[in-house]
């Protein structure tokens, strides 16, 4: 009194309770011998509660009983055995769902957690897994959207009856083979079941050594956003303003605005200079109306002698014109020199400077 269930993650076996549920053991075992489970999908899994299946649909509504099968629409459902009652209390107890009222037809969950007793007066008990619990352990580790469905298909692929005591009914007509999968049973809009997912088929190793520093910057800006760095991990520094380093310390804001204006309006030009000395720290921003100004200026400028010094350009990296408002507040952004509230107004006032602490 044994079912073989083949998955997409291994094979299941099923020990049937024939004594005890003997009317949905019967509509199991027939439904397994005419094929009706092959390519179902396992459309609802929920980790530490159940995977659901035996929906030819794969939408969790459809679904006839073999007696539908054998006698037409009003025999669609059967009504549940609810007596000897038997518990949902170990993982891998199979279950036949309840469609309402008590009406039964051909889906099917298997447990993932003990101890689920809540599920006895509803749902009817009628056989266990005794092979095949890995299989479990993938189908609870599966990954699943907000309505528990996964997002790669786990199907039967075909079941196996290892013995049948129950003789057949009278018009079953059980084929010969399997029947062939068609586009629209394969089409679930998901990740197929044979589907390989690899980020890396196709792309030279330069283009995966690429995502690769792409992802670990996305960790790192993470982190940053986590301790109070940066207000959000996908924020990126404006595409029209330019770091400069390695002036000369008497280049000033002036001499870098006249140079610079032949490439497009300025809008803001400030050297850095130490707090207290007022002496130039050696670089700093310029920020362009538009963004083509910009880059014209880099591709032009990089290694220029200014002052007996050559000069180094780069777009900037500095996200300090933005600031988190708070938790679920957003972002804002300071477009002039006006300070946040709470804050005190001192130099240098370029938007892109990070400020220093609030004095008590």
């Amino acid at each position: 009194m044994s079912v073989v269930i083949e998955t997409t993650l291994g094979d299941i076996t099923v020990d049937l309770y024939i004594k005890e549920r003997p009317r949905s053991c019967l509509n199991f075992l027939k439904l397994c011998k005419i094929k009706y489970y092959n390519l179902s999908l396992f459309h609802y899994v929920q980790r530490g509660f159940i995977a659901q299946t035996g929906d030819p649909t794969g939408s969790g509504r459809g679904g006839d009983s073999v007696f539908r099968v054998l006698y037409g629409e009003q025999a669609r459902y059967y009504q549940s055995e609810k007596v000897p009652r038997i518990k949902h209390k170990k993982i891998g107890t199979v279950s036949m769902v309840n469609c309402g009222d008590g009406n039964l037809g051909s889906q099917f969950f298997i447990t993932l957690s003990p101890d689920l007793d809540y599920l006895d007066d509803e749902h009817v008990a009628f056989g266990e897994v005794v092979e095949g619990f890995d299989v479990l352990v993938k189908l609870n580790e599966a990954i699943c959207d907000d309505d528990h469905r996964p997002y790669k298909d786990i199907r039967i692929t075909h079941t196996v009856v290892l013995e049948d005591p129950l003789d057949d009914p009278l018009g079953l007509d059980i084929p010969p083979s399997s029947p062939e999968p068609t586009k629209e049973i394969l089409d679930s809009g998901r990740i197929g079941a044979d589907e390989e997912i690899d980020d890396s088929h196709g792309k030279t190793l330069e283009e995966m050594d690429e995502i690769i520093q792409e992802k670990e910057a996305k960790a790192r800006a993470t982190i940053l956003e986590m301790v109070g760095d940066l207000p959000e991990a996908d924020i990126a520094p404006p595409e029209n303003v330019l770091f400069i380093c390695k002036l000369n310390q008497v280049t000033t804001d002036e001499d870098l605005e006249i140079i610079f204006s032949r490439f497009g309006r300025i809008v803001n030009c400030e050297v850095i200079r130490d707090g207290k000395s007022g002496e130039s720290l050696q670089y700093a921003f310029i920020e362009f109306e538009n963004r083509k100004s910009c880059e014209d200026a880099y591709f032009k400028m990089d290694n220029v002698l200014i002052d007996d010094r050559r000069i180094h350009v780069d777009f900037s990296q500095s996200v300090s014109r933005y600031q988190w408002k708070g938790k679920g507040r957003g972002v804002q952004v300071f477009h002039d020199k006006k300070e946040p509230e709470g804050r005190e107004s001192f130099k240098p006032t370029a938007p892109w400077i990070r400020q220093p602490p609030q004095k008590n």
